[in-house]
């Protein structure tokens, strides 16, 4: 599915009035740097001006692209699906109106004709698709940055509003694809490719219902074994199975199927979307790590939050050996806390940190540390980012800076480092928590 994530050539059928979805979709497309060959495609013809650049519209394609993406009305996308057959090997068709609707012999008409040449088709009724590594954003779906995490969304509004809030977690993604009624493509396809895919670490999987189960748990197993998948599962009551019925013409079935089938697979499930974005937020960082935690903190009730929470999860509070104890005695004030967790108190500095992670890293009962950072006013965050950042530790390391305005610096700097804040202590515990499951 490379000519999906990673094309050389993209048609856009559709309106290319400002506003319409086509011209929204194309302006993505230009905007995210797309190198590849980009053809715009409407009977009536013409020009259109987007993003500084102006392309002549073509009354119909007459050259062999990868993949062409359909915002025409629902009616007339069987037809033309037939006229471009022989030139696309995939069609994204973002057109609602099919069996959502109850259309199911307009959408089998459509499956059928992409069919008879060869075509794979994404959707109908859904928000497209982006190849981020490929510059590819071929959705009216807000850009992301590049980074590990692949989103496969059933819902198109869902799959848009993970997006704008992974931009603001700090995320990056290798791909996304909103699937919709999955007439030929779905689910199981997309877990299957993106497991091979070599830009994505992790998968990311919103579903409201599958109609073959047992590949599904086929594709999930063999996704898992490979990579991270953190599984959302909505419609999990009956009034929320009803509603996704009706939503993509999809069956929810019985949430303790689903959820029996997360865990022979190997799938890590979440309840809510901040869950799954602290869980792409770990593994975009590390692929595992063990249930023995150490928490070094300068104030001492996040620390005991941070406590509570991972001994809830079911973690074990790491007991650190008497050569640690002692070593932190040697250069820490008398006042800290040197036995887990860590009190550094309120004065701590870059020094303090540094040499607390580093000491606490080469502990051999300790898997995984835990940094929490309260700074006073009189102690830039960009000083304790830094220390993060610069000790020397081969460990995976889960960062809570808190809170909002006063660690905004060293939330960036650490960014800019490829270490993810989790802004409270039980969202860092959590964290810890799903990379202890793989």
């Amino acid at each position: 599915m490379d000519y999906f994530f990673y094309p050389s050539s993209v048609s856009v059928f559709g309106s290319f009035k400002k506003g319409a979805i086509a011209y929204e979709i194309l302006r993505n497309i230009v905007e995210g740097g797309f190198e590849g060959k980009i053809i715009p495609v409407n009977p009536k013809g013409g020009t259109v001006e987007v993003a500084g650049k102006t392309f002549e519209v073509r009354e119909k394609l007459d050259e062999p692209v990868d993949t062409a993406i359909i915002a025409i009305p629902a009616k007339f996308v069987p037809a033309l699906i037939d006229e471009i057959g022989p030139l696309i090997k995939g069609a994204v068709v973002i057109s609602a109106g099919f069996s959502e609707v109850g259309e199911e012999e307009l959408e089998r008409e459509l499956v059928e004709r992409a069919k008879k040449h060869g075509v794979r088709l994404i959707g109908p009724n859904c928000a497209g698709i982006f190849g981020v590594h490929g510059r590819f954003f071929g959705s009216f779906e807000v850009r992301v940055k590049p980074g590990g995490l692949a989103l496969i969304s059933q819902s198109g509004a869902f799959g848009g509003a993970a997006l704008a809030m992974g931009n603001d977690e700090g995320i990056g993604f290798s791909a996304f694809v909103s699937y919709g009624n999955a007439s030929d493509l779905n689910e199981s396809d997309f877990l299957k490719y993106f497991a091979d895919d070599g830009n994505t670490k992790a998968i990311a999987l919103y579903i409201e219902g599958v109609r073959d189960g047992r590949r599904f748990l086929k594709a999930l197993r063999y996704a898992s074994e490979r990579k991270p998948v953190i599984v959302l599962k909505a419609g999990k009551s009956a009034s929320g199975a009803k509603a996704a019925a009706s939503h993509t013409g999809s069956l929810a079935g019985s949430y303790e199927i689903y959820r029996a089938a997360f865990k022979q697979a190997g799938a890590i499930e979440v309840e809510e979307m901040e869950e799954l974005f602290d869980a792409a937020k770990a593994f975009e960082m590390y692929p595992r790590a063990g249930k023995r935690v150490a928490v070094i903190t300068n104030s001492g009730g996040p620390g005991v939050l941070a406590t509570d929470k991972l001994e809830r999860l079911g973690l074990e509070i790491a007991k650190l050996g008497d050569k640690t104890v002692e070593e932190l005695r040697s250069f820490l004030p008398p006042q800290c806390s040197v036995r887990n967790p860590i009190d550094l108190i309120a004065d701590a500095d870059y020094e303090r940190y540094k040499r607390t992670i580093e000491v606490v890293c080469r502990d051999e009962n300790v898997d995984s540390i835990l940094v929490i950072c309260v700074p006073p006013i009189f102690i830039p965050s960009e000083e304790i980012a830094k220390a993060v950042i610069e000790a020397d530790c081969d460990k995976p390391v889960i960062v809570n800076f808190m809170a909002g305005e006063l660690v905004r610096g060293g939330v960036k700097l650490l960014e800019e480092h490829g270490i993810k804040n989790f802004p409270t202590p039980e969202r860092a515990a959590r964290a810890l928590k799903w990379l202890s499951l793989r």
